[in-house]
């Protein structure tokens, strides 16, 4: 009998965390093996999830024309016209060239690819099952089987008009209408994605506010523009009865908590995920697991049993590609003593693509004020800027900055705009580095930049700290 293939390192997924975790143990002269489940590489991060949502919006903002409607007025004549195909079309080369250079990623460094699915026989024994059945012995293990969309009994999934966040990207027209049910990031950014492709939206939320974890004002400047764009949000009410006729050409009926009802040519949930573990096997290992069928690690992304890792959103918060790239090259340093990467930086950015953008770093205001901190804050607009006069931006993208009133530290950013995920990143060194108001100031920036806005929120918080009014001084006439 042939004896068990054995690997210093098994990965199995290879998604963001997969794949940077297998390539790093690689680089580092070990011998590795990444077993994965479905045909195509990169995990729901370039299948389903970050990847092809995001090269949607992109798409739906060229064909709307949302932002360049600010110069030209153009009307909306080409968003009539586009075609389904024309639509999706970007996402599917996108994938396909993402999809190909893990895949080169993973060849280039020598990792050993499985394709199928991998479950624990014991804890260092993983079964393969799929085109080339294996059993291999791995002296370390990385969980990185990223997370699934819940689909609830209750509710009638056909992968035609009633879709979760994956099936979603599988139909082949756009609805007449669409009811998006739960306002976290996927909802609020799949709602905004097809109603600036005039889409009629409805998005149903079971709370009084979208994104709870946003700075209110964020939110609600966000859930304004929503609004403007057509999309209609009803908060504090949810789905109680599905009515999904047989004849496409009717539309569903749903029955709100309120006893109101709602007609709609498609409806997708959005409302949670699980952990993708339900093949792992994960008993036979002995590993601990969490809520919604995650698993429970350690600071180091170690799990119950020395030499099982878990990284990614199998382990829940906060399920960012960013981040768990990360946690996949932490998890590595730790299982081999590596000592290049040590940990997952605290602070981090969060970004999420909806019409206009949203993107956040540090503490919001209700942080501040729930801790007892001495805070106060700076604002600057789009519009008022030299770079926003140029390109035409709404009145309503800001950038706010949260400062400590008594040293000028910054501790927190938050942004509302188009460009929102990339000017963050400033603002992320900024708390990070504990820097002040007199050092945003003091720094140089091209000129016209969007970067512009933090040297305005700056003076706007020095000015507010001063109890003069900026912005709106006595006697003004505009």
């Amino acid at each position: 009998m042939a004896k068990n293939k054995t690997y210093d390192l098994i990965v199995i997924g290879s998604g963001p965390a997969g794949e940077k975790a297998a390539v790093k143990a690689a680089y580092f002269g070990k011998n590795v093996a990444l077993i994965e489940k479905s045909p195509d590489a990169g995990g729901a991060g370039v299948q389903t999830g970050t990847l092809p949502s995001k090269t949607l919006k992109e798409t739906a903002l060229y064909f709307s024309r949302v932002y360049e409607k600010q110069i030209f007025e153009r009307s909306d004549h080409r968003l009539r016209k586009t075609k389904h195909k024309q639509f999706t079309y970007r996402r599917d080369v996108a994938r396909l060239d993402m999809q190909d250079e893990v895949e080169n990623n993973l060849f280039r460094h020598k990792v050993t690819v499985y394709r199928g699915s991998g479950s624990f026989i014991d804890k260092n024994t993983i079964k393969v099952t799929g085109d080339k059945n294996a059993v291999m012995e791995g002296k370390n293990i990385l969980i990185a089987t990223g997370s699934y969309p819940v689909n609830p009994p209750d509710i009638p999934f056909d992968g035609k008009r009633i879709h979760d966040s994956d099936s979603i990207l599988k139909i082949k027209r756009f609805p007449k209408s669409m009811c998006v049910i739960g306002a976290g990031v996927i909802g609020c950014e799949y709602a905004t994605i097809y109603s600036a492709m005039g889409v009629k939206v409805y998005l149903i939320n079971n709370r009084d506010k979208i994104l709870p974890f946003l700075d209110m004002e964020i939110a609600d400047a966000l859930v304004k523009q929503m609004k403007k764009q057509g999309l209609e949000i009803l908060f504090n009410t949810s789905i109680t009865e599905y009515h999904v006729p047989k004849k496409e050409k009717e539309n569903i009926h749903l029955k709100l908590r309120n006893g109101e009802e709602l007609e709609t040519d498609m409806v997708l949930y959005a409302a949670g995920r699980s952990g993708n573990t339900r093949d792992l096997n994960c008993e036979n290992a002995g590993i601990l697991m969490g809520e919604r069928e995650s698993i429970k690690v350690d600071e180091h992304y170690r799990t119950n049993i020395p030499n099982i890792y878990a990284v990614g959103d199998v382990i829940g918060f906060p399920a960012l590609a960013s981040t768990s790239m990360d946690q996949g090259r932490v998890a590595v340093t730790h299982m081999f003593d590596t000592k290049d990467l040590d940990s997952v930086h605290k602070i981090f950015p969060y970004g999420i693509y909806t019409v206009p953008e949203v993107s956040m770093v540090g503490i919001s205001e209700q942080e501040a004020k729930a801790k007892g901190i001495n805070y106060n804050t700076g604002i600057s607009r789009d519009c008022d800027i030299a770079r926003g006069k140029i390109m035409g931006t709404p009145d309503d993208g800001f950038l706010k900055i949260i400062f400590d009133n008594e040293t000028n530290v910054v501790l927190g950013v938050h942004i509302l705009g188009r460009i929102a995920t990339e000017l963050i990143h400033y603002g992320m060194t900024l708390v990070q580095d504990k820097k002040t108001l007199d050092q945003v100031i003091a720094t140089i920036f091209n000129y016209p930049t969007f970067h512009d806005l933090y040297k305005y929120a700056a003076y706007d918080g020095l000015g507010n700290k001063s109890g003069k009014n900026i912005k709106n001084p006595k006697g003004f006439k505009k």
